[in-house]
């Protein structure tokens, strides 16, 4: 088995996770007033999530359904 490729199904459970945690992230920042951390908080969470995407994106497209 290789050591880092992630199936599809765990991507997308990643990426429903990192989804929830943007969104949380977003609820954390006042309206206002952005504080740094929150913002660094978040910018890695997206970051994650492009990555994850293109990966996606990857897996999806260099393999065609077992069925």
């Amino acid at each position: 088995s290789q050591m880092m490729a992630r199936s599809l199904a765990e991507l997308k459970k990643r990426l429903a996770e990192l989804e929830l945690a943007i969104s949380e992230t977003e609820n954390r920042l006042p309206a206002h007033s952005v504080k740094p951390p929150v913002m660094h908080d978040l910018l890695a969470l997206e970051d994650e999530r492009d990555s994850l995407l293109k990966e996606i994106g990857r897996l999806q497209s260099s393999h065609t359904p077992a069925d």
